[in-house]
């Protein structure tokens, strides 16, 4: 497990049955691990987007006091890291700042590789393999199925969302899939949330990549490996869950005997077809 601050913070939210407004509150102290032991509940509030009353609730189910025990209580489980030095960049370097902070809590995460390699157990043993991702979590969806399919005899991409979208989860529990990846990425469409509701409970193990162990998809996921997005533009960005998405694609190769094969004999007709400038 890793010790970083934001592991920190996540170990304390475990096994507290939190609301919408409350997750929303955890999540935001996650991303803000180093910053928030000296944050006030009104500070706290804003970045958050909820009222300072929600913050000092969200404090007492966790079984403090309230804001101030709490407070107290993370100025000793999380120590200062290395001070922001963020006010000496412009708002794109920001951005940019911001992904390399979330690609090092990943970093952090995986030092820890069992859930990784579990769902990669997972996802090779499926037949078929669905890969379930829809709006914002297209491409990542899309992405993964593109290579998968390299090594995977069977990959069916489900990013396109409608009254089909459980006809297509059904069609393939049907033909043997044993489970179901998902991408979940803000803000989380509902049908996503009931198409996973749905897959569980046709007998499906639902492996789910999301910003947050607090996203909505949460509760309807077997095996859930966080991974965040940067907020710092006007569109999310989401390098941390694409990368997240090649460390599973390794994990499922090696949990695919044949893998090596596949690549080298795609390799081969690939030059014979004469498919890539060189």
């Amino acid at each position: 497990m890793s010790d970083s601050p934001a592991a920190r913070l996540q170990q304390l939210f475990e096994g507290h049955r939190l609301t919408p407004t409350q997750r929303r509150i955890a999540h935001c102290m996650v991303r803000r691990a180093a910053d928030v032991p000296f944050l006030s509940s009104v500070e706290l509030a804003e970045l958050a987007g909820v009222s300072q009353p929600s913050v000092t609730r969200f404090a007492v189910a966790l079984g403090f006091d309230g804001y101030p025990a709490l407070r107290r209580h993370l100025r000793e489980v999380v120590p200062p890291e290395t001070p922001d030095t963020g006010d000496a960049y412009n708002e794109y370097q920001q951005a940019v700042q911001a992904e390399i902070e979330n690609l090092q809590h990943l970093a952090a995460m995986l030092a820890e590789p069992a859930p990784v390699e579990r769902a990669g157990r997972l996802l090779a043993a499926s037949r078929p393999l669905p890969v379930l991702g829809l709006r914002a979590a297209s491409s990542q969806a899309r992405g993964f199925a593109y290579f998968a399919a390299k090594v995977h005899p069977d990959v069916r991409l489900l990013d396109e969302g409608g009254s089909m979208l459980l006809d297509r989860i059904d069609a393939a529990r049907r033909a043997g899939a044993s489970a179901l990846l998902c991408f979940a990425l803000p803000r989380h469409p509902k049908e996503v949330v009931e198409a996973l509701a749905y897959a569980r409970s046709a007998g499906l193990t639902v492996v789910t990549v999301a910003d947050s162990a607090f996203a909505p998809v949460a509760a309807h996921s077997d095996l859930l490996i966080p991974a965040a997005v940067g907020t710092g533009l006007a569109f999310d960005t989401a390098c941390a869950p694409m990368l997240l998405g090649r460390v599973l694609l390794e994990a499922m190769c090696d949990g695919l005997p044949d893998a090596q094969a596949r690549l080298e004999d795609f390799d081969v007709q690939a030059a014979e077809r004469g498919l890539f400038a060189e």
